[in-house]
């Protein structure tokens, strides 16, 4: 079992910045991908941000609504993976999720195999 457990979330004007932060216990070498989904009130759960493992650095993968403000990154000696939120629209405004897979899927959250609680990101305009 891996345990992810998310923080970081919370109120910013738009065009401000928030840095999400998921730690992972656990059997951790089980995964392969860690990524972030997110999921407004009335909507689908969305692909946000990925890393795929053995983790060599990088760039990451990114939604394309994202892709340019936010930076997925990850600490080895913490086992957190961050999520780097820049430029925040109020379009932004979710309840972020980390994942952890054991497959090399990123983009879909069928997917993945282990969940955090989530932290609300609320971007005010």
């Amino acid at each position: 079992q891996v345990q992810l457990v998310e923080s970081g979330g919370g109120l910013v004007q738009a065009g401000g910045s928030l840095r999400l932060s998921c730690a992972a216990s656990g059997q951790i070498f089980r995964t392969r991908v860690m990524g972030w989904f997110r999921q407004a009130p009335g909507k689908e759960r969305e692909f946000v941000a990925a890393l795929i493992f053995p983790y060599r650095g990088g760039s990451g993968y990114y939604a394309d609504s994202v892709k340019g403000r936010f930076t997925i990154s990850r600490d080895n000696a913490k086992n957190t993976v961050y999520l780097q939120m820049n430029n925040l629209k109020p379009e932004d405004t979710a309840v972020y999720y980390c994942a952890a897979a054991q497959g090399d899927v990123y983009n879909d959250a069928g997917k993945y195999d282990y969940w955090g609680q989530g932290t609300q990101v609320t971007v005010s305009s």
